[in-house]
């Protein structure tokens, strides 16, 4: 009888399965479960910091939860921000003149006319630098462009705020030295000592510059055209009115209207700041309750973090901290509930009516120090950092376990081999003493 080969390796093979299926089932199902709740996890990381931010973002000291408005009466002639403290009121402004900055120009200049020699003094407001001509030659060629000069300018470690550029046109070439400040103490001087020739062309340009601009203040009357009188080296007025920056952009005539401006609470702008909170508040509630969802006989889908102790803490805690009174109120006070999921909703009139009454409670309830926003983004982080962040540590040992699995797979597939290779061995060495009896016994019929 010959020995079947195929059945041999198929039976040992068989056997080795059989030895290794308990341990490969359980490493499956752990692998398995760890995906699943790595998975999860890292989707409620995710979660948790996109929540993160946007607290953040409402942190941030350029926003505010209480909106005010400026409304003009007539568009165009000026723009404001307002800040949350503004008071609401009426004003009238009259704009007799616009701040502008200095600008000069030094015409009818060549290579060959920059003095090799000297000083140039700059001067604005008070204060002063130089230019040393005989240290501007980059190129080494013996002379002072245009280009070098203009160069050494914008270069000058204690430039008091000019700029030079150089204006090409019809083949000429000047020199344009700009304030980078509006205002008249920004205005530009120039003097020039020290020159190599009596008759400088350069000394001689300087002296009589052109000026393209002029260095002016904004002059702006409160109260109409015959009002008290303001001005300001910039066109931006930033404590014209508590918590109002004004920049006026255009001048009025002899006998117009003032423009009118009203500070006041802009409602929509408010409830918009606070149902972005609102918004991302129950986005990450429905992620909760995604992930730690209980299932049940109607098919609904249990959730791979269900039972999950340390998620349930996370989400305990923001139900709290939604609840707690920070500077003297809660959400409620501003029409702002939880439902039984914890699922933030506002009602619009109630929301409408408290900020109308007590506005600056509203922004202490959510901007002051250890208030709300604050008291979320503090406990947030204790999850969220990067550096030992509870998220972060929670990933780190579902990767390590996972890591763990891919071993007993490898231990599991060494322990198959050396089963195989047994049952191999002995079925081999079996059926070679059956071939042998077969053949010792057909020697006696």
């Amino acid at each position: 009888m010959a020995i079947d080969s195929d059945y041999v390796k198929q039976m040992a093979s068989q056997l080795a399965n059989y030895e290794v299926q308990s341990a490969l089932t359980k490493a499956n199902r752990n692998q398995t479960a760890y995906k699943s709740q790595l998975t999860a996890v890292t989707t409620l990381d995710t979660a948790l910091k996109s929540f993160s931010s946007a607290i953040k973002g409402l942190k941030s000291s350029s926003t505010s939860m209480l909106v005010n408005k400026a409304t003009f009466s007539k568009e165009g002639v000026a723009t404001a921000t307002v800040g949350p403290k503004a008071v609401s009121g009426s004003y009238q402004f009259f704009v007799e003149q616009l701040a502008s900055s200095h600008q000069v120009a030094l015409q009818g200049l060549t290579t060959d006319d920059i003095d090799t020699q000297g000083e140039l003094t700059i001067g604005q407001d008070g204060k002063s630098f130089k230019i040393n001509l005989a240290s501007i030659d980059t190129d080494g060629d013996g002379k002072n462009s245009l280009d070098e000069l203009a160069a050494a300018i914008n270069a000058a470690t204690d430039n008091t705020g000019v700029k030079a550029s150089l204006l090409r046109s019809n083949g000429q070439v000047s020199l344009v030295l700009g304030a980078e400040k509006s205002g008249a103490a920004n205005a530009i001087s120039l003097s020039l000592s020290g020159t190599d020739s009596a008759s400088s062309v350069f000394e001689n340009a300087v002296a009589n510059r052109t000026e393209l601009s002029a260095a002016k203040d904004a002059r702006v009357r409160l109260g109409g055209e015959t009002g008290m009188l303001l001005t300001n080296a910039s066109n931006t007025f930033d404590s014209l009115i508590d918590g109002v920056s004004l920049t006026f952009n255009q001048t009025h005539k002899s006998g117009d209207q003032p423009l009118q401006v009203d500070i006041g609470q802009d409602q929509a702008g408010t409830s918009d700041q606070v149902k972005k909170f609102v918004d991302a508040f129950n986005t990450l509630m429905g992620t909760f309750d995604t992930l730690t969802a209980s299932g049940g006989e109607d098919g609904s889908t249990r959730g791979v973090l269900a039972g999950d102790s340390g998620v349930r803490a996370i989400e305990s805690m923001l139900n709290q901290l939604v609840r707690k009174e920070f500077g003297g109120a809660t959400l409620i006070n501003f029409g702002i509930s939880a439902d039984r999921n914890g699922k933030l909703s506002i009602d619009a009139a109630r929301f409408e009516k408290a900020v109308a009454a007590d506005p600056q409670g509203l922004e202490q309830l959510f901007r002051d120090k250890d208030s709300l926003l604050d008291s979320v983004d503090k406990s947030l982080s204790v999850y969220t950092s990067s550096v030992n962040g509870l998220m972060k540590n929670r990933k780190e040992s579902l990767n390590l376990n996972l890591k763990r699995v891919d071993q007993q797979f490898d231990a599991i597939e060494k322990q198959y081999d050396n089963y195989y290779n047994r049952y191999l061995k002995q079925y081999t060495s079996m059926m070679q003493i059956m071939d042998s009896m077969s053949q010792t016994s057909g020697m006696f019929q």
